[in-house]
């Protein structure tokens, strides 16, 4: 006699989950963006892509920092899980390709502990759905499973890897007159 597995979408787990981390997936993008949460704001942000050769720069800042808050506030609301989960998986991947990579596993040592955490995080989040309390299922059809895990990991790193492909080839700015870069 087969079984048929509990229902764990209106779980408090995944609730509590997508609103921690969303709420500091979104403070991690306005800390690029606004400077807010003590972060440097978009033009240091822009110089510190242009350091990590991700051009052009100003352009990844306000793309990662708008993907960054956007994909946390949809976590937060339970909105489009897998699509949020799947910009969340991106940006961590070139989190840990230019920044932490490099640093090996562990946070102490600049590493990708966390990184990976988050993408684990949107994974799950994505394979057993939202919780309670979203917007899912309600606004938009609730989508979730094993399919849609996978997909948004897919997604998320195949299109940090097209980035990086492309921010590679980009030409590196001309200086300005005084020699400084444009």
């Amino acid at each position: 006699m087969s079984r048929t597995p509990p229902d764990h979408s209106g779980a408090w787990g995944p609730t509590v989950l997508r609103v921690v981390t969303g709420t500091l997936m979104a403070g991690h993008g306005l800390q690029k963006l606004a400077g807010w949460f003590g972060g440097s704001g978009l033009a240091p942000t822009a110089a510190g892509f242009e350091r990590m050769a991700l051009r052009p720069a100003r352009h990844h800042a306000v793309v990662a920092g708008v993907g960054e808050t956007a994909s946390g506030v949809a976590s937060v609301l339970g909105l489009w899980t897998p699509a949020a989960s799947a910009i969340t998986s991106g940006t961590m991947t070139i989190a840990v390709a230019k920044v932490h990579g490099r640093h090996g596993p562990w946070i102490t040592k600049g590493g990708y502990e966390y990184n990976v955490t988050l993408m684990a995080t949107s994974f799950a989040l994505a394979a057993v759905g939202p919780g309670r309390l979203a917007l899912d299922g309600h606004l938009t059809r609730r989508r979730a499973g094993l399919g849609w895990a996978v997909a948004q990991l897919g997604v998320g790193v195949a299109t940090a890897m097209a980035v990086l492909a492309v921010s590679a080839r980009w030409p590196e700015p001309e200086p300005a007159a005084d020699g400084a870069p444009a």
